[in-house]
């Protein structure tokens, strides 16, 4: 006696997606209006300092959070998803994971903003100084293009796991001084558009 295959999971596209993508674009849209120019607003120094002035954590715990942002981490899923056998997930996490990497890059290039060492005062940097362009923060925007494409994928305590994890990741990206708070407020809404693209493109689990 046989047993059949299992079935495979239907695959939808909808509204949820949709809105997305148009709440991420809005988001990074008047993030990117507000810092253009390089300007710092007091509201977000004040953000900025209560993040960074204070001493939580030693880098060395900080550090490997952060690298869940780094564009090593879309391999990584990829590669965790593929051993599920989660064929259509896998496919997600790499089209989304290389194409908000990609487009942070540009966004860097239209938006001129330095790093938080260039533009404040009494800045703690810890770790190595970061470089170039801060608008967008390239690692929350690939951490949140993951979790968005991901998500639809997960149990509820995963949610919760991941969810935490991706706040971590922009928490620690102030902390460090690598950005400054709407860099990665724009970095999350441009991982927001891709994901939500990247949903609408692939299908997700209903």
């Amino acid at each position: 006696m046989t047993t059949a295959p299992p079935r495979p999971r239907p695959v939808v596209r909808g509204w949820p997606d949709v809105a997305l993508v148009a709440l991420g674009a809005g988001v990074l849209v008047l993030a990117g209006l507000v810092v253009h120019g390089g300007r710092v607003g007091g509201a977000e120094t004040d953000v900025f300092r209560v993040l960074n002035d204070t001493t939580v954590l030693p880098f060395v715990v900080v550090w490997p959070v952060m690298q869940l942002g780094n564009f090593l981490a879309v391999p990584a899923a990829v590669l965790v998803a593929a051993a599920f056998r989660r064929w259509r997930l896998a496919l997600g996490l790499l089209v989304a994971g290389a194409g908000v990497y990609v487009l942070a890059k540009v966004v860097k290039g239209v938006v001129v903003r330095g790093r938080p060492a260039s533009l404040l005062d009494d800045v703690v940097v810890r770790g190595a100084a970061a470089h170039g362009r801060g608008f967008v923060s390239g690692h929350a925007a690939v951490v949140t293009a993951l979790l968005v494409v991901a998500w639809p994928w997960l149990n509820r305590p995963a949610r919760i796991v991941c969810a935490v994890l991706a706040v971590a990741v922009c928490l620690a990206r102030v902390y460090v001084s690598a950005h400054l708070p709407l860099d990665v407020v724009g970095g999350a809404g441009l991982g927001l558009v891709v994901g939500g693209a990247v949903r609408l493109l692939v299908g997700r689990p209903a």
